[in-house]
């Protein structure tokens, strides 16, 4: 396995990503997505010194898939201010990260998949519908309805105040951490329907999702499920929104090899 820095520009601002390559010849690639407040590796996996997506994208090039893990604007180390953030900026991102891996020698990528986290599931379900682009597409813990998830999450009384910040940054704390986010973040809560969207892909579809998940519940995957008219598949089991991450990788690995397998059964072989 091989790791390298990938950088492009969106709308002007750097976006940074991690490449991982299998060994042997230019592999099918897939493009990863992190969630709200989250970044390319993606949180701590107990007992292993890895994040969730840093964990996946090595287990996935033992399985002989390349993958991309992007830090989308205003996260991580890509440039931007998270106050900036919205969806429709992150699904720039992601767009663009698509393009990129088209063009890029070291991956096949013309024969990709997507795999979003969360937020970032909402992400990919909105990319694999406007670009059609993706052999296959991997929902885990989506938002289907970012007013009911998100809104669960910062509370009806932010959700209020954020839709009149106009381009004011509004503080809030998330998660033990203060962020900031403007009145477009909040915007596209109300506007944004990913199942719709995903309604209009045409390409497998794979939707994982916790029955012990809070903070995105679990009649999310049923939206989705219900949306997408194609072949599917639905990996429905006792764990929270973080795949029990918190007490080690067992499930984390379950979820990421029935996905890996679903990519494979579907172009990426």
């Amino acid at each position: 396995m091989i790791e390298t820095l990938l950088h492009f520009a969106v709308q002007g601002q750097r976006v940074t990503g991690t490449l991982c390559l299998p060994q042997g010849a230019p592999a099918p690639v897939v493009l990863m997505v992190h969630g709200f407040t989250g970044s390319r590796d993606e949180m701590a996996v107990t007992g292993t010194g890895e994040g969730v997506f840093s964990r996946s994208a090595r287990r996935l090039a033992q399985l002989g898939l390349a993958s991309l893990r992007i830090d989308c604007r205003g996260s991580g180390t890509s440039e931007g201010d998270f106050a900036d953030t919205t969806y429709e900026g992150q699904i720039a991102d992601a767009l663009a990260a698509l393009q990129v891996l088209s063009d890029e020698p070291r991956v096949q990528g013309k024969r990709a998949a997507l795999l979003g986290w969360s937020q970032g599931g909402l992400v990919c379900a909105c990319v694999a519908a406007r670009s059609q682009l993706p052999l296959a597409t991997a929902l885990w813990a989506a938002v289907a309805d970012p007013v009911e998830s998100i809104g669960g999450i910062l509370g009806a009384d932010v959700i209020a105040a954020g839709l009149k910040t106009g381009d004011q940054a509004l503080n809030i704390v998330v998660h033990d951490k203060t962020i900031a986010l403007k009145q477009g973040y909040f915007d596209g809560m109300k506007t944004l329907k990913p199942a719709d969207e995903i309604r209009r892909y045409a390409g497998p579809l794979f939707v994982a999702h916790g029955l012990a998940d809070t903070a995105v519940l679990p009649h999310a995957a049923d939206t989705f499920l219900a949306a997408h008219k194609g072949k599917q598949q639905a990996w429905i089991t006792d764990m929270d929104h973080s795949f029990n991450a918190t007490q080690g990788p067992e499930m984390l690995d379950r979820l990421l090899d029935a996905t890996a397998g679903f990519f494979k059964l579907n172009g990426l072989a």
